[in-house]
């Protein structure tokens, strides 16, 4: 039964990733206490709430998302009672908090896997994990020729002979799901968490969690180290786990009933089609999942329109909203992924990543802001290897898809590292070392700076939230020239992007609205985007 609160339809919720937010204890790690400081910043910034990364008690392999206990908070990020201040300071400014959970692996720290490793082969506790023996002589070779997500196998042998699957790094083994002891315990653990009043949950590897029954060999062994467009559809998109989202949505409803607060769940579904991503959507299942196309489009007015296009016909057609993303914690920053090395320094990225941000925000549905996009930060691509932490760097020594680069600490203020981030002395080292450049997108140069991306997105935030034309609906797109794309949503707002670095008539007359860059009245600059609003007297407030 569709819930009738609907609060995240057309939210827009920040990513914290708790390690590089801010640290209050000056070890250089991020914390909850943290980000409890920095909730008023993020309240005048304007979203409606947050996603926190995984801070349970975990060894770090994959910085938390190796689980070790599923309720508990590691004292590398504080405590229980920490947590418990942040959602009372979160619920007293208004801001929502949804929790990342990983369901689809744990730590080989988890009691539980470290029971199946004393226990024997074929044993209740093994029957938990994927554990099977190897095939060739003295099942030396793996169970089958999966390749993990982070690169080798998928497979790790153990002492007495058997193996275990981990689609992701070998400290990360899989849940079998089709034992119902699993589901139980994390049933137990959402329960846990949304006692404690936490509004909902973001799910790691949705499209995961079950696996071929029988663990054949794949025709493609190596498509889970390329692209999501090419996951090992044995081990990902199986349709036995749409009852697992049925189930944690009745859950979530309970929970609403209650107390009319509607709980969200949002998925990290990477399939290959809009059409495949809305069976995650329907009614009954997740309220949202990622809408990962928008941000692997290359910069194209062609491009962008057929993704947004697609998932406005097959996603929204479910009755949900689609939920757009340009960045994350895996994902090249747009400044860095929209720039060209021939234009090194030109400011094309920047540009074209403040179009960006404008665009996704004038679509329908959700969004979501991955922490620095708001300051601009670029990728830092010139980490050194002794300071890299990315499991995938490990395990294959190739630096082409690791992640630490848009994970770097972010600076708050000040002229050197670590630029506010820590509490300790100046000479305090960030967990990821911030470059010296950083000292320009600092928290509060952005504040006083009304050019900066900082107000961009502030102001784009305030006119979501005031224009009844924004947030959840429809789009009707425009007639442009070459280059150019346009839209219109509602009732006379209009959203402009020019794709090209030549300037273009604008499509509509006046002065806009709000552009992300100097847009005289009937003109559209290259690499700009804009919006207008035909007669501003008939705006009013959405309710």
């Amino acid at each position: 039964m569709l819930s009738k609160y609907r609060w995240w339809r057309d939210a827009v919720i920040y990513q914290v990733y708790v390690r590089s937010f801010l640290d209050s204890t000056g070890d250089g790690v991020g914390d909850l206490a943290g980000v409890r400081a920095g909730l008023p910043y993020l309240k005048k910034l304007g979203v409606d709430g947050i996603w926190l990364s995984p801070f349970f008690p975990s060894p770090q392999h994959d910085h938390g998302y190796d689980v070790a206990d599923y309720c508990d908070v590691d004292p590398l990020f504080g405590d229980l009672a920490e947590f418990d201040l942040l959602m009372a300071d979160a619920r007293r400014l208004g801001v929502r908090v949804l929790l990342d959970i990983v369901p689809n692996h744990c730590s080989s720290e988890h009691p539980w896997f470290r029971e199946a490793l004393a226990a024997e082969p074929g044993s209740a506790a093994r029957a938990r994990f994927h554990f099977a023996d190897g095939r060739g002589p003295e099942g030396a070779e793996p169970p089958n020729n999966w390749h993990s997500m982070f690169g080798g196998p998928a497979w790790t042998r153990v002492g007495d002979g058997q193996w275990y699957l981990h689609m992701f790094a070998s400290e990360q083994p899989d849940w079998n799901w089709r034992n119902p002891e699993v589901g139980a315990e994390f049933d137990r653990v959402l329960r846990f968490w949304l006692d404690r009043g936490v509004d909902g949950f973001r799910i790691d590897v949705a499209a995961g969690l079950f696996k071929h029954p029988a663990l054949p060999d794949s025709d493609d062994p190596e498509a889970d180290a390329r692209t999501r467009d090419s996951v090992n559809p044995l081990a990902w998109n199986q349709p036995e786990v749409h009852e697992v989202w049925r189930h944690w949505r009745a859950v979530c409803e309970e929970y609403t009933d209650r107390d009319g607060r509607e709980r969200l769940l949002v998925g990290e579904v990477s399939v290959p089609t809009a059409r495949e991503h809305a069976l995650y959507v329907r009614p009954d299942e997740l309220h949202q999942a990622f809408f990962f196309d928008l941000l692997s489009a290359p910069w194209d007015p062609g491009a962008f329109r057929k993704v947004i296009s697609e998932a406005m016909q097959d996603i929204a057609g479910t009755g949900s909203t689609v939920t757009w993303v340009l960045n994350n914690h895996d994902q090249v920053r747009t400044v860095t992924r929209y720039g060209e090395p021939a234009t090194e320094g030109s400011g094309l990225g920047a540009a074209r990543a403040r179009a960006a941000a404008l665009l996704m925000l004038a679509l329908p549905g959700a969004a979501y802001i991955y922490q620095g996009e708001e300051l601009g930060l670029p990728e830092v691509v010139d980490l050194p290897d002794d300071v890299l932490t990315d499991p995938i760097f490990r395990r294959t020594g190739s630096r082409a898809r690791i992640r630490d680069g848009c994970r770097v600490p972010l600076p708050w203020s000040g002229q050197a590292s670590p630029f506010g981030f820590t509490s300790g002395a100046e000479t305090a080292r960030p967990w990821l070392p911030q470059p010296s450049y950083f000292a320009e997108y600092a928290t509060d140069r952005a504040l006083a700076d009304t050019r900066s991306f900082w107000h961009l997105y502030r102001d784009g935030l305030q006119l979501r939230a005031s224009l009844p034309q924004l947030g959840e609906g429809t789009l009707r797109w425009l007639d442009t020239p070459p280059g150019v794309l346009a839209f219109e949503r509602g009732d006379g707002l209009v959203c402009a992007v020019n794709f090209g670095t030549a300037p273009t008539p604008a499509p509509v007359s006046g002065t806009p609205l709000l552009s992300s860059g100097p847009c005289p009245a009937g003109v559209l600059p290259g690499s700009t985007a804009a919006w207008w609003l035909a007669d501003l007297r008939t705006a009013a407030p959405r309710t």
